[in-house]
């Protein structure tokens, strides 16, 4: 199918795109002449059309061969399996961040660890799952503080990977502040990224990520520094939650990450879900607002990269490989069907299974639609039980009223939970959605960005998409390639 969408407020610039994730960017003129197939053969741009199968408009019963390998090969993740596995060891947490999307428990607190017979139960669904690629991520509340249950379930994990000899990760989401030594050399040991929050200087995270001792920032810089010196930088990485105080000047956390020695940042909003919803309105922004932060945070990169230094966008990075190449980040978010619980699976402390991490936040809201079952329930019935019908009828993107008409849908991707949590319907309103709104925003900006592009922007653009050192794509005929 063919579709499409303008990229600027007066409608003179229109990307059209088909299914496999072939497109183009037209002036207006074109792009009406193209609809009422007055394009003549002998032009330049009939025959670019033609060679990017956007001059017809037709559906799968006439997709050639071609077309339908391109089409498998950007949907090959639905043939994987749940690959994402959350491990929830505690809820304790000993920060009180103002943006939390889940209800903290105390350090000294009783009852909200996972049981070891449920921690067993979590690696039998993971290894039940079909995919290939299995990552176990542990989170809390702070997963360091239950690192003995954290120990256990990578020890037997690998255990039971000498038979089932799947690709097995490991990573930890960490304020790195209770890790000790011994933890950490068993982190390098066992290759466990670690990935860390950092909102910025002291005042801004400290502000941000208060603890009970008010040195929040303080101990968090002296914990990457062992936690780097053990699993060095690559094995340790960080990101920032954007509150209204980052929004006015965007380049301070760029340069706050560079001067860390980052070679990277993920520009993330707040988050909708749970009880970040309770402190919105006190650190929050509007989408414009976010759009105009971006927009400026993302020329400051690429003017960075022009200028010699490599520097990226994580998300830019995702969005990016779905319109540049025909394969999928692995991103979860961005998935049509979408990712929860067919890419993800979280095993909640105390048992209960979700299909995606924000699922677990609004349940711990009082919203308990999504919860798949109880752990020891077998793998299929997880995903046959009825949150999972619930949310697959706003799964498909291409079906969704605005999405299934929307250039950028190829690229983008369905988003059942922020649907069913924030608007009550898996299928959601795209004309109020946040979610949708976020991405049109992003992808304009981007195809903008990539029409205009001159060749110092375009290598950095093909590098993160690729996933390649910028000066491996800047080498003579790299654009022919």
């Amino acid at each position: 199918m063919r579709r499409s969408t303008h990229l600027d407020p007066g409608g003179e610039r229109v990307l059209v795109s088909n299914d496999f994730g072939d497109y183009a960017v037209l002036d207006a003129n074109t792009h009406t002449r193209l609809l009422k197939g007055e394009l003549a053969p002998g032009e330049a741009r009939y025959r670019d059309l033609e060679a990017r199968s956007l001059l017809e408009d037709h559906g799968p019963a006439q997709w050639s061969d071609l077309e339908r390998a391109a089409h498998a090969t950007r949907k090959s993740f639905l043939l994987e399996g749940p690959s994402l596995h959350i491990f929830v060891v505690t809820l304790r947490c000993d920060h009180s961040c103002q943006y939390c999307q889940v209800s903290r428990a105390a350090v000294n607190a009783s009852g909200f660890d996972m049981s070891t017979a449920d921690a067993a139960f979590a690696l039998d669904r993971v290894f039940e799952s079909p995919s290939p690629d299995l990552t176990i991520e542990f989170q809390g509340g702070e997963p360091a503080l239950r690192f003995d249950l954290v120990r256990e379930i990578v020890e037997q994990a690998l255990r039971r990977n000498e038979t089932a000899g799947r690709r097995l990760s490991f990573s930890m989401v960490s304020t790195l502040h209770h890790l000790s030594d011994e933890d950490l050399l068993f982190c390098r040991d066992h290759q466990i990224r670690l990935s860390t929050s950092i909102d910025g200087p002291a005042n801004v995270h400290d502000r941000n990520r208060p603890n009970p001792t008010r040195d929040s920032w303080a101990r968090t810089m002296a914990a990457l520094d062992r936690a780097r010196a053990v699993l060095g930088h690559e094995g340790v990485s960080a990101l920032p939650t954007l509150t209204r105080a980052a929004l006015s000047d965007p380049t301070l956390l760029i340069d706050y990450y560079r001067a860390l020695g980052f070679p990277s940042i993920f520009l993330r909003p707040i988050s909708p879900y749970g009880f970040a919803l309770k402190t919105r309105r006190a650190i929050g922004y509007s989408m414009a607002e976010f759009a105009a932060f971006y927009e400026t945070a993302i020329d400051y990169i690429l003017d960075l990269n022009a200028r010699g230094e490599p520097f990226e966008e994580t998300y830019a990075s995702i969005l990016l490989r779905h319109i540049m190449t025909p394969f999928h980040s692995g991103y979860v978010d961005l998935r049509s069907p979408a990712g929860a619980g067919l890419g993800v699976l979280v095993y909640d402390y105390d048992g209960q299974v979700y299909p995606a991490d924000e699922a677990r936040m609004a349940a711990r809201s009082g919203d308990g639609r999504f919860a798949l079952g109880h752990v020891s329930a077998p793998f299929v019935d997880l995903l046959r039980s009825p949150a999972m019908r619930w949310l697959a009828t706003g799964a498909v993107a291409e079906t969704l009223p605005g999405c299934s008409t929307c250039a950028f849908v190829p690229f983008c991707g369905a988003d059942p939970v922020y649907h069913a949590s924030v608007q009550g319907d898996p299928r959601g309103d795209r004309s109020t959605s946040e979610h949708c709104a976020r991405h049109m925003t992003l992808f304009r900006l981007l195809f903008n960005r990539l029409a205009d592009a001159d060749v110092d922007n375009l290598a950095t653009f093909t590098a993160w998409a690729l996933r390649k050192p910028r000066h491996e794509v800047l080498q003579p005929g790299w654009v022919d390639r």
